[in-house]
């Protein structure tokens, strides 16, 4: 067991992947996660869609989600990787997952890949405030950085380079 409390290898005998696509918001994690799932014939899976009413009504008046808030939201994604991983099911996660804390609890088994997308922060900044229909506001970026521990063992990718580029990049490392 890891410091969560959660084994790393609570599904044993897995033969799906996982590709937890990752960074703190603007990166594009749903663009390139969705590109690399479709490339891949994998599921899709987008961590915001899980989050509860009240961490988005939370990040969407500008307030930075808490260790406490994001539990209950790390633990239905890390139930849906153990209903994929049961179900012979290869996903694409894109999933935040800013702290090494937050990724031991997504990490269920051997079978799970970070793929970090590296992002300077003014080109995050500019990306957010150009975006649209996004719940979580550029103010919320300095939070999410400061939150960012990088992962040491992840697949990181520049994600400043077309969608096309990186997604083959990430096809290339993560693929078995």
């Amino acid at each position: 067991m890891d410091r969560s409390g959660f084994s790393h290898r609570e599904v044993k005998d897995v033969n799906p992947l996982c590709a937890v696509v990752m960074g703190p918001a603007g990166t594009g994690k749903t663009t390139i996660g969705s590109a690399v799932a479709s490339r891949l014939g994998w599921t899709f899976i987008e961590g915001d869609s899980f989050h509860p009413r009240s961490n988005i009504d939370k990040m969407a008046a500008g307030t930075p989600l808490t260790d406490e808030d994001r539990e209950p939201w790390l633990a239905v994604l890390a139930e849906r990787l153990r209903v994929a991983a049961r179900a012979n099911e290869s996903v694409v996660l894109a999933c935040s997952a800013l702290k090494e804390s937050y990724r031991s609890r997504l990490k269920i088994h051997d079978g799970i890949r970070f793929v970090f997308l590296s992002v300077p922060p003014q080109v995050l900044h500019e990306r957010m405030l150009n975006r649209k229909g996004h719940f979580v506001p550029a103010s919320l970026l300095t939070s999410q950085l400061e939150t960012l521990e990088v992962p040491r063992d992840a697949v990181a990718v520049d994600a400043t380079r077309p969608v096309s580029d990186t997604v083959d990049e990430i096809v290339s490392k993560v693929a078995r």
